[in-house]
């Protein structure tokens, strides 16, 4: 079997990916972003394995052997599925492998945020501390997580994890349902402009569609709380990015966090790369998801979907 790994380096140099050579020949690429790229190398391919690279008619109709793509990832929004389909291509992903770190990611950045840590290590580091005669300093206010609203759009896995903790920070959690399918009852589902409205703090974990492109933009930045903070670990355009900054400058809302922005790597023009500010903007390099176990876990349900496949069963397929 030849198995093909586009891009290597999306589960990080420090995590082996060894564990393949044991399926069959394999051909490592550190990363594959071009059509041509993608044609030419798997042209040989019984099994290729990706996260972002394009795989599509154009890209895949070279290859006459592919029996399976397994997603280095949850999304697949990189694979033509109806094409998969009509070629009897199975399409498999790996899910739920980094729930715990992406719950934790966003209380990383609302806790950050909500007690001005950027503020108060600088003050520290900067030797003012060192020179202050009293032995503590709060010149900006910070305030307890205990008590307040905690927003959730995206009720599933990693937002039901979320909902857990800031329950047991003593927060009261709302959640709105994009689609308005939710089952969950486990916390109060309410419309947009309420969740709007009464959120301290609102984390955004749903995918990207149609119903969630730009759920946040001006309008609805409008309705927030002054004080309120907003935190983004889902897609980067279901917030925009331009109207955030506009929030931010002109202080509608106070703060965000955000692991994902609308094109990446962050891109120069886009006008929150102006805000130095880091309490009230942080922005991480789309990290949330990358801990060392998430990224083992990772591997390591592609291999077992992979060796799946092999025994003839079916785990973790999308087509």
């Amino acid at each position: 079997m030849k198995i093909v790994a586009l891009e290597r380096n999306s589960a990080g140099t420090d995590i082996s990916m060894d564990c393949f050579m044991k399926l069959g020949e394999v051909d490592y690429y550190r990363n594959t972003v071009s059509a041509e790229e993608v044609i030419e190398r798997v042209k040989d391919a019984d099994v290729i394995i990706a996260n972002k690279s394009p795989l599509n008619r154009n890209t895949l109709s070279g290859a006459k052997n592919l029996k399976l793509i397994c997603e280095l990832a949850t999304g697949f929004d990189n694979v033509d599925l109806e094409y998969c389909k009509e070629k009897g291509i199975r399409v498999a992903n790996v899910a739920n492998y980094c729930t715990d770190v992406v719950a934790q990611h966003s209380f990383t950045l609302a806790l950050a945020l909500l007690e001005k840590l950027p503020h108060y290590d600088n003050y520290v580091k900067s030797g003012e501390y060192s020179a202050q005669d009293r032995f503590s300093n709060f010149d900006i206010p910070f305030y307890e997580l205990a008590g307040k609203t905690w927003g959730i759009i995206g009720m599933g896995n990693i937002g039901r994890k979320v909902a857990e903790i800031a329950s047991a920070f003593g927060c009261k959690v709302i959640f709105y349902s994009v689609t308005g399918k939710s089952s969950c009852t486990d916390y109060k589902q309410v419309d947009f402009d309420t969740l709007l409205k009464e959120s301290d703090v609102l984390s955004l974990h749903c995918p990207l569609s149609d119903l969630s492109r730009n759920i946040i933009d001006a309008e609805a930045l409008k309705k927030m709380k002054n004080s309120a903070i907003l935190i983004n670990v889902a897609r980067g355009r279901v917030v925009n990015n331009q109207d955030l900054y506009e929030a931010l400058e002109n202080g509608e809302i106070a703060a965000a966090g955000l692991d994902v922005v609308e094109d990446e790597p962050l891109r120069s023009e886009n006008p929150l790369s102006r805000i130095k500010d880091s309490n009230k903007l942080i922005i991480t390099p789309h990290l949330a998801w990358a801990s060392v176990e998430a990224r083992t876990r990772c591997v390591e349900e592609v291999y077992k979907n992979i060796e799946a496949f092999i025994k003839g069963e079916k785990r973790n397929v999308i087509v």
